[in-house]
């Protein structure tokens, strides 16, 4: 088995999802409060200069070219977009539509369309994934605009084209391990924007120009495999975040056999190795930093992929290395993470379409 496992499993389990009721949170966990909802495969969360946020939703794929793809039996459709939530006034809409989207055939769920949105100013920019060898886009046209960063103009309702990164790992492959990308998380700055490719098991950097260059790979680790045998298991490298001492911390998925308690976060320095930061999670999908210096970790699925259980879980690192749990229920395939003051919002059912929403959660 190879990454992809990871999304055929979550999948397969998407349809578990849907509808489910949200759970009140235990005794003791932060307060939480849903200030968006209806969204199709929620993901990625950013504040813009307006000071809205901002969610990229992976649509729920269309009526088609069908196809087996990477992650089974897909449609393609134009579904996919970014809605902007204010929480001031408790409004949403979408801002952006018609974004390429490939979901579960008949179903919508667990999509692969826009991954990740990212501001630098008035500019705004959204990765598109794909979860394969970017050969596929040749053999299927329609899926020709995937594995992209692009710059997302809301007045007009279109976006640009600035990077193909799916055409790099083809081309350049950094970690060696045969072609597969998809880009994930996102950062943005004046000197271009810096993005965990998933497939590639790589960290990229795209410049002013759309030049790309890798920053570092993540090489694969040797865990147990179905019935102890030694397994190499891909990294699965899903967001990067900037620290505040100004390194990249990168978070990690782990491929298949996605053991508990086996992602790591790394610290990434360009020009050196990624080195472990901290360990002991379980499928980690995005990071963000609080105003103290904490990094907020969140766990798609807490007690692993493989145990079909998409309970997830916010995390917190403090900046004495302690970790502790933010808040489990109602987290459910939770995936995006934005932090504004006291209350860190993620979008939670990230694998869900027409289900997912977003939750506020005081993190003071």
């Amino acid at each position: 088995m190879t990454r992809r496992t990871a999304f055929r499993l979550l999948m397969a389990a998407s349809a578990l999802l849907v509808g489910v009721a949200v759970a009140t949170p235990a005794g003791g966990q932060a307060a939480v409060e849903t200030v968006a909802t209806g969204l199709d495969n929620p993901r990625g969360l950013a504040f813009g200069p307006d000071g809205h946020l901002y969610v990229a939703e992976a649509g729920r794929g269309g009526d088609g070219p069908c196809f087996v793809g990477p992650e089974g039996p897909s449609c393609f459709g134009l579904s996919g977009a970014v809605t902007r939530i204010k929480l001031d006034r408790g409004e949403q809409a979408r801002v952006l539509t018609g974004l390429p989207s490939f979901a579960v055939e008949g179903e919508g769920s667990a999509a692969i369309g826009p991954m990740d949105i990212a501001f630098f100013g008035s500019s705004r920019f959204v990765t598109f994934g794909l979860g394969a060898d970017p050969a596929l886009r040749d053999q299927l046209p329609a899926l020709a605009d995937m594995a992209r960063v692009v710059r997302a103009q809301f007045m007009q309702n279109a976006w640009q084209d600035i990077a193909d990164i799916g055409d790099y790992e083809a081309t350049v492959d950094p970690n060696a391990d045969g072609p597969d990308s998809n880009p994930n998380g996102l950062i943005a700055s004046g000197a271009g924007q810096v993005l965990a490719d998933s497939g590639g098991n790589s960290l990229l950097a795209v410049d002013r120009r759309g030049r790309i260059s890798t920053i570092a790979t993540f090489p694969n680790r040797i865990v147990p495999g179905p019935g102890g045998a030694p397994f190499s298991m891909d990294a699965v490298p899903t967001s990067v975040v900037v620290g505040p001492d100004g390194a990249y911390y990168v978070s990690q998925l782990t491929g298949f056999p996605f053991p508990v308690g086996g992602a790591n976060i790394y610290r990434v320095v360009p020009g050196q190795a990624p080195q472990v930061w901290a360990s002991g999670f379980t499928n980690v999908v995005d990071l963000a930093f609080a105003g103290n210096g904490d990094l907020l970790v969140v766990e798609i699925a807490t007690n692993g992929i493989l145990s079909g259980d998409f309970a997830g879980a916010l995390k917190r690192v403090a900046t004495d290395g302690t970790v502790s749990t933010v808040m489990g229920a109602p987290l459910f395939a939770p995936y995006g993470i934005a932090v504004q003051g006291e209350h860190a919002y993620v979008s939670n059912c990230g694998v869900c379409a027409g289900g997912g929403e977003v939750l506020r959660i005081g993190i003071g």
